[in-house]
């Protein structure tokens, strides 16, 4: 049975300011506070990430949705504070208390989301969460702008059976993925005045889905907005409500309810 979480209306607990406790073990994440924390990988380098769990996680007993969110370049280069510059750990820096685990890793300044090195760290990064935490697997959430909107259509195309729905905001993919993600469902975002990643870049991905069966993709072209189409996409309720309802199908390649499919 779908179950909704409604995302709305939640009353926020303020924070004077965001917790920074560096170095933490992911376990000492802090019920209602964004924390930073570290996890070593197999590689032998690292994913900072700051986590941010519901206020009442540790009253409950039941599964959590998870929510993966991935930045955009300028966040790359300084402190893992600035992960919280924009989206969804702005919101939590600034004291909303969210129903899902809140999930924002660092990408190097060097580096970037969708290459090789940083995609096997984001899945044992997963893979830790999902240990440690009480992480409901059929709702994991996957949502990136920029650099991080590139980053999360190749970790969904990679791992479409780990995801309950992907956000891409302003970002590209490789439309030879089309068939693997076409059972996934897709809420897109792009501004149509984006002169750092042209909006044909996710026009083409949403073409290539579509061509290929895919009837769970949204796409809301944002009218006379630049790059930053994530502040529009982020502040957008009907997301929430939508993100909330999506719900991993029970098992790879079943049908799932399809969405709105006409551009907006």
């Amino acid at each position: 049975m779908t179950r909704h979480i409604m995302l709305l209306g939640l009353a926020g607990c303020l924070l004077t300011e965001t917790t920074l406790l560096t170095a933490l073990q992911a376990d000492d994440a802090v019920p209602g506070r964004q924390v930073e924390t570290s996890l070593a990988t197999s590689d032998g380098g690292s994913i900072a990430y700051l986590i941010s769990l519901p206020k009442d996680y540790a009253e409950g007993t039941e599964p959590v949705p998870l929510m993966l969110f991935l930045h955009g370049r300028g966040e790359s280069y300084g402190p893992l504070s600035l992960v919280a510059k924009w989206g969804p750990p702005r919101l939590a820096a600034e004291g909303k208390s969210f129903p899902f685990i809140l999930v924002s890793p660092q990408c190097p300044g060097d580096d970037a989301w969708s290459k090789p090195v940083q995609q096997q760290r984001l899945v044992e990064l997963l893979d830790h969460l999902v240990k440690t935490y009480r992480v409901d697997q059929d709702r994991v959430w996957l949502t990136g702008l920029s650099m991080g909107g590139f980053g999360s259509w190749r970790l969904a195309a990679d791992h479409p059976d780990r995801f309950a729905c992907v956000v891409p905001i302003c970002g590209g993919g490789d439309p030879a993925d089309a068939d693997k993600l076409k059972a996934l469902p897709i809420w897109v975002f792009h501004g149509d005045q984006d002169s750092a990643v042209p909006l044909s870049r996710s026009v083409e991905m949403v073409d290539a889905i579509r061509a290929a069966g895919g009837t769970s993709i949204r796409f809301t072209t944002l009218e006379h907005v630049g790059h930053n189409s994530w502040s529009a996409a982020y502040a957008t309720p009907e997301l929430y409500e939508w993100i909330s309802k999506q719900e991993r199908p029970s098992a790879a390649g079943d049908n799932v309810t399809p969405s709105a499919t006409n551009r907006e």
